[in-house]
């Protein structure tokens, strides 16, 4: 395969061990209580096997021991880079290195040795790849970092064998993993490709936990096949954008998910029809509502057919949180609870016929010179980059954002967050279209009068209503507010439209 280029195994490692009694007392050997150091020291015996002499059907039992002793470490350092703010401190970054280059390594050395096996024996070893690179790529995204471009090539690489072996259906046991049953490498590999294709850098912790878990479930529902289905109801998917390249001679090119689109069906129905996420395997981390909401994402990233990317591109200032937001499109600070006084009330009154209008202070022409603390990035192609050097607090998404970028104040939210191979910030920034009156939630009899007021926008789109608050705004779905602006509204919060770290956005009925 001309077109995969694998990393060389560094030859100045010491092989602790030649065969498995060896190898079961080195690993026995190790420090058991300490999994950083565990899966050290296994990945560097890995390598050392790749450089080995040893006949390859014992070097694939050895590298499927090291494998069952790196799995309950890799399981117990996961939860130190899952989703951190970017960029990561230091010691939470190496556990995410440990463990991607652990289990990459390792589907490296297993694809080196499948070629020395007849096509009979060739499928544990191209599973065993499948899955390790499967595994790699899932840390990237648990851990919001770049993928790079081997572990695309790796993953289609043994598309590739198993394809011209006839092995993709191959159904094999794996004791490291009980919970997926007989798996075959079609399955492992449609569950990376599907997972590539939601672009999970969008989704929260707790999101691409149920993602990952529902894919995994429907894995073996998607098939791969060298041209499209021409079936109107066919949903067949073209994995050349993930490959980077014409596809070679052999791939197949196109990945069918109409029965994986099913069951994302059948499960918003049944959520609707008030059955619970964990009855449905969807787990706990998500209520119902917040599932439904996942799930149609989800099918709506299946269907679309990798959209022209923005080609925006300049320099932008980004303020960060709510309050942050508010200032940006108002032009002042956020004054203290009570603070429209009747005077300025009638004024607001008289200026505004209609809900929607700001105040004159609030329009793009006059907005007033703060100092708002913000951050410079970068767009290229639409993509906000922040570069190492320009410094800026560390960020976790989604979450709110504001900027008066071109002469007008705008309220959106970024996305998508990641690191670079380069130590860069890249993510998406989306913008709210509708109307937007920026105020705060008025306070309650019982609450402090001094304490600080609590920011709110008011969006409408024609005849409908959302209201986005902070996450820590503490509103109740069917709890009127008050929404205190140029006039005081009230709302009723129906529906949670969308969550991000900073900020929660509610349908809400005015009433």
């Amino acid at each position: 395969m001309h077109w995969l280029t694998l990393p060389e195994p560094r030859k100045n490692i010491t092989q602790a061990f030649h065969d498995l009694p060896s190898a079961k007392a080195w690993l026995a050997s190790q420090p058991q209580a300490q999994p950083m150091h565990m899966l050290a020291a296994i990945c560097l015996q890995i390598e050392a096997l790749e450089c080995s002499a040893l006949p390859p059907a014992q070097a694939v039992e050895l590298l499927n021991l090291l494998r069952s002793a790196a799995v309950p470490a890799q399981d117990a350092i996961e939860t130190r880079y899952v989703r951190k703010a970017l960029p990561m401190p230091d010691e939470d970054e190496r556990c995410f290195d440990t463990a991607q280059r652990l289990w990459l390594r390792l589907g490296i050395a297993y694809l080196r040795l499948a070629p020395h096996f007849g096509s009979s024996d060739k499928c544990l070893p191209l599973h065993r790849a499948a899955c390790a690179f499967r595994m790699a790529q899932y840390c990237h995204f648990q851990a919001a970092r770049e993928m790079p471009e081997i572990l695309d090539r790796a993953l289609f690489a043994v598309l590739a064998q198993a394809e011209s072996s006839g092995l993709l259906r191959q159904a094999l046991p794996d004791p490291d993993f009980r919970h997926l049953g007989e798996a075959n490498i079609a399955g492992h590999l449609a569950w990376a490709f599907m997972l590539r294709l939601i672009d999970p850098y969008r989704l929260s912790a707790a999101q691409l936990s149920v993602a990952n878990r529902a894919i995994s479930r429907w894995r073996e529902l998607a098939g791969f096949q060298s041209m499209a289905d021409d079936d109107p109801k066919a949903h067949s998917v073209d994995l050349t954008p993930l490959f980077g390249a014409p596809l070679p001679e052999g791939v197949p090119r196109w990945l069918e998910v109409r029965k994986v689109a099913r069951k994302i069906e059948q499960r918003i129905a049944a959520l609707e029809a008030g059955e619970a996420p964990e009855a449905l395997k969807l787990g706990r981390e998500l209520s119902g509502p917040a599932c439904i909401r996942l799930l149609r994402q989800l099918d709506a990233s299946l269907d679309a057919q990798y959209p022209q990317a923005s080609t925006e591109i300049g320099e932008i200032e980004l303020a960060f949180g709510a309050i942050h937001a508010y200032a940006v499109l108002t032009g002042e600070l956020l004054a203290p609870a009570g603070a429209l006084d009747a005077g300025s009330a009638t004024l607001a009154h008289q200026r505004v016929a209609m809900f929607g209008f700001d105040r004159v202070s609030a329009m793009p022409t006059s907005v007033k010179k703060l100092n708002v603390p913000s951050e410079q990035w970068t767009l290229v192609d639409g993509k906000a980059i922040r570069s190492q050097d320009q410094g800026g607090a560390r960020r976790l998404t989604p979450c709110l954002i504001a900027s008066s970028h071109g002469g007008t104040a705008r309220l959106g939210v970024m996305i998508g967050l990641q690191s670079l191979a380069t130590g860069a910030l890249a993510a998406n920034l989306t913008w709210y279209e509708e109307d937007i009156v920026a105020g705060r939630i008025g306070r309650s009899a019982l609450q402090d009068k001094q304490a600080p007021a609590t920011p709110a926008f008011l969006l409408r789109d024609g005849t409908h209503y959302s209201l986005i608050v902070p996450s820590t705004a503490g509103l109740r779905l069917k709890v009127g507010i008050t929404f205190e602006a140029e006039k005081v509204s009230h709302l009723l919060p129906t529906e949670v439209l969308e969550r991000g770290v900073d900020f929660v956005r509610y349908a809400v009925n005015r009433q």
